[in-house]
């Protein structure tokens, strides 16, 4: 085969790249392989966390790949941030809660003001503690390995906490916990739980968010995504569970609105695929 053969197949199995439903918007810096939470102030760009083993800081990205902006997190360490969410006055929330062992007494979530209107080049951080007050061993039995996370919203004052189930053998079950959003150290309180399926490889829940009115959740997994409606007040595991196939199995990571109609994705670089942001339209 010669040189030019080789080439121009490459490009044409990297060009015919299938994301399914989810419409491509640019790729991620590279430094940004390990992205694991994203929210939107505006709209053209987001602000991106990275997990364990990353630094201590957020990124800004603008809609065609260009890291705009890096926040050093004061009084904050990235021992495993796994998803970002804001209030409706600007703060913004690290969720620092994985905890692929189900081992760790230390789980955080770290409260900022708005990284929008942060002039240099660090920004500081509040600490909100809290704890599984159902978890008694750390780590607990393989079959009860259900305090892990990698989701989670703001709503009404709290924040609500989405285990990511690594049970053995795996169940599909996925807790919901509520924690204030304010400083402090808390018993998480669990509502409830919800179940999406039962495939370990797409079913664990990775990210989250709630729509602009309240009242649309989100939950991600790897290749699929589910809408929780109807659900009275904040009682999330009474809603209406609707699943969607995305079409696509790349490591899905992190997820936002970005206007009522509107998701962003984004996703892991993995086996030479991923690390890009996309939209996905729920209509």
């Amino acid at each position: 085969m010669t040189k030019i053969s080789h080439v121009f197949l490459i490009f044409l199995f990297v060009g015919c790249t299938n994301y399914g439903q989810l419409q491509v918007i640019t790729d991620l810096p590279k430094k940004l392989s390990e992205n694991s939470g994203i929210v939107q102030f505006d709209e053209e760009s987001i602000w991106v966390i990275e997990d364990n083993g990353n630094k201590d800081k957020i990124y800004k990205v603008d809609f065609k790949g260009k890291l705009l902006q890096e926040l050093k997190v004061k009084n904050a360490k990235n021992n495993d941030w796994e998803d970002l969410t804001s209030d409706k006055k600007g703060n913004l929330y690290i969720g620092d809660f994985g905890n692929n062992a189900n081992d760790r007494k230390n789980l955080v979530i770290y409260k900022l003001p708005n990284p929008e209107i942060e002039a240099g080049d660090k920004i500081d951080a509040e600490r909100i503690e809290f704890r599984y007050p159902q978890q008694k061993d750390f780590p607990p039995r393989r079959e009860l390995l259900l305090y892990d996370s990698e989701a989670f919203f703001y709503h009404k004052d709290h924040f609500y906490i989405i285990t990511k189930n690594r049970a053995n053998p795996f169940t599909g079950e996925a807790l919901i916990y509520r924690v204030p959003a304010k400083k402090g150290n808390y018993n998480a309180t669990l509502l409830g739980k919800i179940k999406t399926c039962e495939d370990s490889d797409t079913c664990q829940i990775t990210s989250a968010d709630i729509s602009p009115d309240g009242k649309t959740v989100v939950l991600l997994g790897c290749g699929k995504l589910w809408m929780l409606t109807d659900f009275p007040e904040d009682d999330f595991s009474k809603g209406k569970l609707t699943e969607i196939d995305l079409g696509v199995r790349t490591q899905l990571e992190s997820v936002c609105f970005k206007n009522a109609n509107t998701l962003l994705l984004s996703d892991e670089v993995r086996d030479n695929t991923g690390g890009n942001l996309y939209s996905y339209s729920l209509k």
